[in-house]
């Protein structure tokens, strides 16, 4: 009897965690670097601090862990940006698309 009942409750406690699990957030940030060099700036998501880096003359997608919109902060000033923006890097300066 005990054996049956385990069988029927593994299943349901399994999704009841899975559901309780929390979910990993992010923010993905879609860029083109126009200046010939890194750009590694520090970022702040959900509370916590992290480096984002822009690699030179390039485009592509970076990801920053935590909850959006994050703050960016460059020599030129702090810029929020949230889930799927698209930025421009130009003079070290982040411009918004």
């Amino acid at each position: 009897m005990m054996s049956r009942l385990l069988k029927l409750l593994t299943p349901l406690l399994a999704l009841a965690a899975l559901h309780s699990a929390p979910a990993q957030a992010a923010v993905s940030v879609q860029y083109y670097n126009r200046d010939s060099q890194i750009h590694i700036w520090e970022a702040w998501c959900g509370g916590s601090r992290y480096s984002v880096r822009f690699d030179a003359n390039a485009s592509g997608t970076t990801t920053i862990p935590g909850e959006g919109p994050c703050r960016v902060k460059t020599p030129h000033g702090e810029v929020r940006l949230g889930q799927g923006a698209h930025i421009e890097i130009k003079d070290g300066k982040i411009r918004i698309q």
